[in-house]
Order: C-alpha cells, then sequence, then structure tokens
C-alpha cells in the first residue's frame, strides 16, 4: 500500500504523536476493505506505543474507520481510502487527533471550540480532486476540536451507488444534517462564517476600527501577494482584503512555467504566496469582498473601501487585485444545472463522470487540456468551438486529435444545456456554417471560455475598458489619484501568473513613490 520511503517519511511524522488513540475500522470482504486495513495495519504498526487499531466497527459504510482520542468524544471518519491528494488530510488528522497543535490561528481554534450547536457534516471527496483537501481538512479539524461537530469523509469513487442516488456531480460537495450545505473549495474561515452567525458582524466592528493603511492591497492572488510583499519591504503600514488568498491560483492544477520553479500545483502555490506576505507582518483579511471605493476628498487624503460585510477600510493608496473568474457560458441550462452535469473543475469532478459522455465548451489551452484528460477516465467527450479552428497550442491539439474517444466540433455556438429530473442530459449546439441545429446526448458539461475581471464594484469610481478591465498605464496607475491596479483585473494583455506578480511588484513601487511624493 505504502512504499518504504513513504512509510518513513509517514513514521517521522508519527512521532509527533503525544497522546494515545484508537483506529476503529468498519470492515467487510471487498478489496477495498482489505487495502484499507492494509493501510491501518502500517499506521498503527509504525507507532504501536501510541495508537491502537480494531477492527470491530460496525458502521454501514464499509469500508470506514474513525479517530478517537483516549477520553475525547471525537466524532470523525473516513469512508473509503484517503490516498490521493487526501492523504496528507489523513495524515494531518491522525497529528492533531495524536494531540499535535494545527497551524491555524489562536482565534480560529477558539472560535471552533466555541460553537453550541450540533452540526453533522458529510463531505464527498475525490482522490483527484486538488480543492477537496482544504475541505476535507477544515472538517475534520472542527471534529476533533469539537465533540458536538460530526465530520464523515467519502471518498466517492468507493461508495458510487450513494454518489449516484444523492446525485453528487461536483466535488467537493458538504452535507450538513443531511442538507446541501455548499461546494468547492472552502476555507475553514468561511465554513465558520456560515455556521456562527454573529461571527460577521463581529468582525466588521474590528475591520473598521482598523487605522488607515499606507498601502491598501484588495485582492489577494499572485499580483496582490507580490504587491504586498514590495509594500511591505518598504517599511509602510501594508493590509490585504482578500475574498480568499491565493484566488484563480488556488483551482489550477499543475504550475510549470512560473520561472526557477520547475513544478507545483495551485494550492501549495496559493499557500506559498500567503506564507510569504505574512513574513513581513502584513496585515491579511481573508474573506472580505469590496463593494465600493470611495476616492480621497482632497489631494493627499484617505481613499475608503467598502466591504460586503459593511466594513470600511481606509489608505493612503490602493492596489486593486481583484483577479478574475471563470467566464459563463450564458445559454439555457447553465446555472439550473450547476453542479449537476455542469461543471468548471475538470480535474476535480471529471473523476465523477467515469464511463459516462461529457462535453468541453472552449478550444483554447484550457478547454483543450481539459478534453484531454477527460478522455481518459470518461466513455466520450465532445470538444465545442465556437471559432472555425481550435486556438489552443499545436501540440496540444495534435494530442487531442489523436484520441479515439473525442469528437471536435470547430464553428459551433452553444445553444443550451439540457436536462431531465435535475441532472444533465444533453447539449445543444448550432453549426454557424449552416445553420443546422444538433443535439448531443451526455451526462456532463465542462466550461473552458476564458476569464471575466472581477470589477463590477469599480463601475462609476475607477475607468473600465469595454470588457471591463481596468485601465491602467505603464506604472499600473488608474485614473483616480492614489489608485493603482494589477494583475488579470487590468488591461495588461496575458493572463499568466508571472505577469500577474510582476504587475503586483511595479503597482507597489508606484504606489511608494506616490507616497513620496505627496506625503
Amino acid at each position: 500500500m505504502l512504499d518504504d520511503n513513504l512509510k518513513a517519511q509517514l513514521g517521522a511524522y508519527l512521532e509527533r504523536v503525544t497522546q494515545p488513540f484508537e483506529i476503529v475500522a468498519s470492515l467487510s470482504d471487498s478489496e477495498s476493505s482489505r487495502d484499507t486495513l492494509e493501510l491501518l495495519q502500517t499506521i498503527a504498526g509504525l507507532r504501536s506505543d501510541k495508537i491502537t487499531l480494531r477492527t470491530d466497527g460496525q458502521d454501514a459504510r464499509k469500508p470506514s474507520f474513525t479517530l478517537q482520542r483516549a477520553g475525547t468524544a471525537t466524532q470523525l471518519r473516513f469512508a473509503g481510502l484517503p490516498l490521493g491528494h487526501e492523504f496528507t488530510s489523513l495524515v494531518l488528522a491522525l497529528l492533531w487527533t495524536g494531540g499535535h497543535p494545527p497551524k491555524i490561528e489562536q482565534p480560529v481554534i477558539d472560535q471552533i471550540k466555541a460553537l453550541d450547536r450540533d452540526l453533522d457534516f458529510e463531505v464527498y471527496m475525490s482522490l483527484t480532486c486538488h480543492n477537496c483537501p482544504d475541505v476535507v481538512q477544515a472538517l475534520s479539524l472542527m471534529a476533533i476540536l469539537n465533540p458536538r461537530i460530526k465530520t464523515t469523509v467519502i471518498e466517492g469513487g468507493t461508495f458510487q451507488k450513494e454518489v449516484e442516488e444523492r446525485e453528487v456531480m461536483a466535488v467537493p460537495m458538504v452535507y450538513q444534517g443531511g442538507q446541501v450545505f455548499g461546494s468547492g473549495r472552502m476555507t475553514i474561515e468561511e465554513i465558520l462564517a456560515k455556521v456562527d452567525t454573529g461571527a460577521a458582524d463581529r468582525q466588521a466592528s474590528e475591520l473598521s476600527a482598523k487605522a488607515p493603511y499606507d498601502v491598501l492591497i484588495v485582492g489577494g492572488g499572485p499580483a496582490g501577494a507580490a504587491a504586498a510583499v514590495y509594500s511591505a519591504r518598504k517599511g509602510i503600514r501594508t493590509g490585504v482584503a482578500a475574498e480568499r488568498f491565493g484566488g484563480q491560483v488556488n483551482d489550477t492544477l499543475a504550475i510549470e512555467n512560473y520561472i526557477s520553479v520547475l513544478e507545483t500545483d495551485g494550492p501549495k502555490f496559493a499557500l506559498g504566496l500567503e506564507a510569504h506576505a505574512r513574513a513581513y507582518d502584513v496585515d491579511i483579511m481573508n474573506l472580505q469582498r469590496a463593494e465600493a471605493i470611495v476616492p480621497a476628498a482632497e489631494p493627499g487624503g484617505l481613499i475608503e473601501v467598502k466591504l460586503a460585510n459593511g466594513a470600511s477600510l481606509k489608505g493612503k493608496t490602493v492596489i486593486i487585485s481583484t483577479g478574475a473568474r471563470w467566464r459563463n457560458v450564458n445559454v439555457p441550462g447553465e446555472q439550473e444545472y450547476r453542479n449537476k452535469g455542469v461543471a468548471y473543475c475538470p480535474h476535480c469532478d471529471g473523476p465523477l463522470f467515469k464511463g459516462k459522455r461529457t462535453a468541453v465548451i472552449g478550444g483554447g489551452n484550457s478547454g483543450v487540456e481539459a478534453a484531454i484528460d477527460l478522455a481518459g477516465i470518461v466513455a466520450h467527450v465532445t470538444l465545442i468551438e465556437f471559432a472555425d479552428q481550435l486556438k489552443a497550442d499545436a501540440v496540444l491539439v495534435k494530442k487531442l486529435q489523436s484520441l479515439p474517444n473525442v469528437t471536435i466540433h470547430t464553428n459551433a455556438q452553444t445553444t443550451e444545456i439540457t436536462g431531465e429530473g435535475g441532472k444533465v442530459n444533453g447539449l445543444k449546439y448550432k453549426d454557424r456554417a449552416t445553420g443546422e441545429e444538433h443535439l448531443v446526448p451526455l451526462e456532463g458539461v465542462f466550461v473552458q471560455i476564458g476569464l471575466v475581471p472581477n470589477t463590477e464594484w469599480l463601475k462609476g469610481t475607477v475607468e473600465l475598458s469595454r470588457f471591463g478591465e481596468i485601465i491602467v498605464d505603464a506604472k499600473g496607475a488608474t485614473n483616480v489619484p492614489g489608485v493603482f491596479a494589477a494583475g488579470d483585473a487590468t488591461t495588461v494583455p496575458y493572463k499568466q501568473i508571472v505577469i500577474a506578480a510582476g504587475d503586483g511588484a511595479k503597482a507597489a513601487l508606484s504606489a511608494f513613490d506616490h507616497l513620496i511624493r505627496h506625503g
């Protein structure tokens, strides 16, 4: 199950376990149960003085196992094998159950422990989903810290029948008390904000009381992180208000073109961005969505940024780096069947369509890469491209054309995503050359048609292009004095991580220059 190198690494981690606990397994005679038993025996054998394995569990889901610290009422269960992207989640759960402290801020720990209601979470994940570990780890920690919280982590591939019955067509998918709680990547702070109803008001009051910043950055992607580091290194008061630090990078699987980093993945890169900013004592305010910006009333005055929770932040200068989001195809059925067959992350949700028919809308690099990945999992992929030829790199197009279970339609306009019984059953497109309508029967549609800038909140204050991008000059300055912008939200061409980071650094230097010249 685990090679010698991985066993050695796991053994080193388990040395940090300080408190004894039990693993209680519920098993059957299936192959997956045998694999689970082998893994659990390995874990218990690596630290037999602290970890005890029992195999007399009676849970209906088999294979599954609980982690139970002696003298506590912990309610954390893993159903299926947490390997792949979830192996780290298992290791962390073992360490936390064994008394090793989590690396999160103490106020978050206190907030979890203070929750005074019973919560019963079920989270469905896939082993190839790079968004799932954050959710799994957050809910696991909540169950370990608070006995009133129960968390069950379910590997969808092992419990396929259950997934189909509950019509889970996107992961991570979280249920609370049997009802849908949320889907997609969520941080522990986001989850707490949904279950702790008084948290938003408390936080808004705390944020509004903060002193003005020399540089206030709105957005925490590569541009925002670079701006934060460059600003803080100047020794000036720097703050970042972001919906989620890392931005779109969190939804990127492989990063292989960031110079000096041969290969990494999006979530890991995002963690590095935040760690670098925190190393310079940047005041990071996560889960904050900006709703308006108020220019300074007079030269050298303070610029105000109003947040969705009612809070207000002020800065002598502001750098906007709110990035972009996936563009919708905007046809009937897209919103109705979102997460019911309509998806945007093939790496996360592709395994849920194993053996089924899917379509990819978009013939750029992201669309063609998605079709190639899906072709190795699903029964058939139909790629729909509006233009008369694919726009992806030639090497990707050649690879796609070589696959036997892929059909390519160019010069094709998607007109509708159809469904029945609450889930997708087809896609309609029009041949733009002949005007003929076609229906493709299928079970899943992946939308990959580019990005739209997150700038709606700036209309009427900061000048935008006809595409909604912030218009900036060579130094990243906008039309509003003291307000700069960087990254995918701007008119700067080529939306790449390395370009966004460079723009963020440039905007920070421009903001510093503005402070020097205008006091």
